[in-house]
């Protein structure tokens, strides 16, 4: 599946999931297109990325 991307210069293009990771985590995005709508990068909100892990405080029981 290719998601479609805009650039901070205006270009668009497709690319897989792996790469949209890549592209939000530096920063190199104005927008990209979920399957309802664009998110604009700094206005919506974004899922965190699964390979940061969890940050909180573990409440499950050991």
């Amino acid at each position: 599946m290719l998601i479609r991307v805009m650039y901070d210069d205006g270009t668009f293009d497709m690319v897989k999931p792996q790469r949209l990771d890549l592209l939000l985590e530096t920063e190199k995005l104005t927008s990209f297109k979920r399957s309802d709508s664009w998110v604009v990068i700094g206005r919506d909100a974004l899922r965190s990325s699964r390979s940061q892990g969890h940050k909180g405080v573990e409440r499950r029981a050991c």
